[in-house]
């Protein structure tokens, strides 16, 4: 998948929320609709399809659990998605090691009784 269309994909907030609830591990169907629907007041059918989508284009997989259907991310995608911003890196990394430096500053300008050490 190119990653520009996986882009598409994780336009909507429903499924960049779903991807979320799954990031930490594997989760029902039921579940993952329960929080979706009271999160964003949607109906169970429209979180199938969210998920449908999510599952079509590769982002997450199912397997069969008795009566149960369980998702877990499929992390391919997000691998390419992380490739392609690649490319554009360079434009924030030096501002967070920037970030991090002016912190280790701060944190040894305060001394260890005032950082809590």
């Amino acid at each position: 998948m190119a990653a520009v269309h996986a882009f598409d994909v994780l336009g909507d907030p429903v499924r960049r929320r779903i991807l979320e609830l799954l990031a930490g591990d594997e989760r029902a169907a039921g579940d993952v609709g329960a929080a979706v629907q009271a999160e964003f007041g949607i109906t169970q059918s429209a979180v199938s399809q969210h998920l449908k989508v999510l599952r079509s284009n590769g982002f997450v997989r199912v397997r069969p659990e008795g009566t149960r259907r369980v998702y877990a991310v499929a992390p391919d995608p997000l691998r390419e998605i992380d490739a392609w911003l690649g490319h554009f890196r360079r434009f924030w990394e030096p501002h967070l090691d920037a970030l991090a430096t002016e912190l280790a500053r701060g944190k040894r300008e305060r001394g260890p009784e005032e950082n809590g050490d």
